[in-house]
C-alpha cells in the first residue's frame, strides 16, 4: 500500500529542472517508495544502488565506466543509499555537467550529502528531507475518512476521541511507514527493533567509525530516558563511558543519522537565560519507546512523549522549535519564534508561562493538551487552550 507523502508534489515540481534532487531521511522512512513511485509515471528510468558493491566500487574508482553502463541513454537515474559512496559530491558533479540525465539520490545520513557533497554541488541541487509519517500521513494511512474531517479543523467531542485514540497508537508505536502499515503489534515492536538495530549498527558504528558499541547503546538508552530534559554531559559521560568530546560527537552523529535531535534555548538575554544545554528529542517516538521497550498506554512518561510529539511534528515540517528557561528555573515547553507553548496532559496555566507573558508580552501563547477549553486573556496575551488533535 503505497500512502501518499507530502513531500511528493514538491518534488515533482522540481522533476522538469535540470538540477540533482537528492532525499535524505532515517532508513525506512520511505525514500526509495516514494522516489521509485514517482518515477513509475515517467519512461526511460534506470534505478541503481549502492547497497550493491560493484556498482558502488565502479562509481567511486571509474566514473566514465559507471555513466557508460547506467547513466548513458537514459533520461533519469535514480541512485539509492548514496551515503555508501565517499566524496560521492565529485563524481556527481561530473555526472550533472557531462550527462543529460536528470539525476535524483536518496540516503539515510545527512552528513555525506550536507557536507562533502555540498563544496562540489552548490547551485546543483535541491535537497528534500522525508522523516517517518508525519499525523496527517498517519490517518491517510489508518483512518482515511477521518482525514477531511481532521483538516476542516472543526469537529466535536466524537470525532475529538477518535482521533485521540489515533494520536495515543501515534504517540506509542511511532510513523516509520512499515510500522504503520503493521496491523500486528508484536511486528510493529519487531520492526522497530530492526530498524533500532540497523541505525546503531550500519548507521552510527560502520558509517561513522564508532568502534565502542555498548558505549553508543548505553547513550541513546540514557537520551531515550530523558526526553524532554536538558542534556547533561558529565551524567551522560559517567553512564555510557565516553570521553566528553567523543559523547559531544556522538551526540552529533544521532542527529545525522536521524535518530534524535537538539532542541536549543531561546534567548534575548543571556544573562538571566540559560543558553548552554540542549534539550534531547527523538525524531520517532515509536523508536524511542522500543529503545526503552515501554509500548503501554497508561505510562508515567506519558507528558514527555507528547512533548515529543509536537516537537517531532514540527521538525517534519522543516522547523525546530526552541525551549525558554531562566536562572530561577522558569521554563517555558517550545517557543515557536516568539509564540510559547506548554504541552500538558490538563489544561492549565502555569508559573513559568506567566513569567514568559510578563517578560515578553507575546500576542498569542498556547497550551496544548488532551482537551480543549475557554481560552483567557493575561495582560494582552490571548491563551489558547488546544487538544493534541485540533493543534495538529
Amino acid at each position: 500500500m503505497y500512502v501518499k507523502r507530502e513531500l511528493e508534489g514538491l518534488i515533482r515540481k522540481y522533476l522538469p529542472k535540470k538540477e540533482i534532487i537528492a532525499v535524505i531521511g532515517p532508513r525506512q522512512s520511505g525514500k526509495t517508495t516514494l522516489v521509485k513511485h514517482i518515477l513509475s509515471d515517467l519512461s526511460n528510468v534506470n534505478v541503481v544502488t549502492f547497497d550493491d558493491v560493484e556498482i558502488l566500487n565502479l562509481f567511486q574508482n571509474d566514473i566514465k565506466s559507471f555513466i557508460a553502463l547506467y547513466v548513458a541513454g537514459y533520461d533519469y537515474i535514480f541512485i539509492d543509499e548514496v551515503q555508501y559512496a565517499k566524496e560521492s559530491g565529485r563524481q556527481l558533479k561530473y555526472i550533472y555537467d557531462t550527462t543529460a540525465a536528470k539525476l535524483i539520490i536518496s540516503g539515510s545520513s545527512s552528513a555525506e550529502i550536507s557536507v562533502q557533497s555540498l563544496k562540489y554541488l552548490v547551485g546543483r541541487i535541491f535537497i528534500f528531507e522525508l522523516y517517518p509519517f508525519n499525523f496527517r500521513e498517519f490517518l491517510l494511512a489508518k483512518g482515511p475518512k477521518l482525514l477531511p474531517i481532521f483538516e476542516q479543523k472543526k469537529f466535536g467531542q466524537e470525532i475529538e476521541k477518535r482521533l485521540a485514540l489515533h494520536i495515543q497508537k501515534f504517540v506509542s508505536y511511532g510513523g516509520y511507514p512499515r510500522v504503520v502499515l503493521s496491523d500486528d503489534y508484536e511486528e510493529k515492536k519487531n520492526i522497530l527493533k530492526n530498524i533500532y538495530s540497523t541505525l546503531i549498527l550500519r548507521e552510527v558504528k560502520d558509517l561513522f567509525g564508532i568502534a565502542e558499541s555498548q558505549s553508543l547503546i548505553k547513550l541513546v538508552k540514557a537520551l531515550a530516558l530523558q526526553i524532554g530534559n536538558l542534556i547533561n554531559y558529565s551524567e551522560l559521560c559517567d553512564i555510557s563511558g565516553f570521553k566528553f568530546s567523543k559523547l559531544k560527537a556522538s551526540v552529533s552523529i544521532l542527529e545525522k543519522v536521524f535518530i534524535a535531535n537538539r532542541c536549543y534555548p531561546f534567548s534575548s538575554n543571556k544573562r538571566n537565560e540559560l543558553v548552554k544545554n540542549p534539550k534531547i528529542y527523538f525524531v520517532d517516538t515509536g523508536l524511542r519507546n522500543v529503545i526503552v521497550n515501554d509500548f503501554k498506554d497508561e505510562r508515567t512518561d506519558s507528558g514527555a512523549l507528547y512533548e515529543n510529539l509536537i516537537y517531532s511534528e514540527y521538525l517534519k515540517k522543516g522547523k525546530k522549535l526552541n525551549y525558554w528557561r531562566t536562572k530561577s528555573g522558569a521554563e517555558v515547553d517550545f517557543i515557536d519564534e516568539s509564540i510559547p507553548l506548554e504541552i500538558k496532559l490538563t489544561p492549565k496555566i502555569g508559573k513559568s508561562l506567566h513569567s514568559f507573558i510578563a517578560k515578553y508580552s507575546p500576542e498569542k501563547a498556547f497550551v496544548v493538551s488532551g482537551r480543549n477549553a475557554a481560552s483567557k486573556k493575561v495582560k494582552n496575551t490571548e491563551i489558547g487552550f488546544v487538544s493534541f488533535a485540533k493543534f495538529l
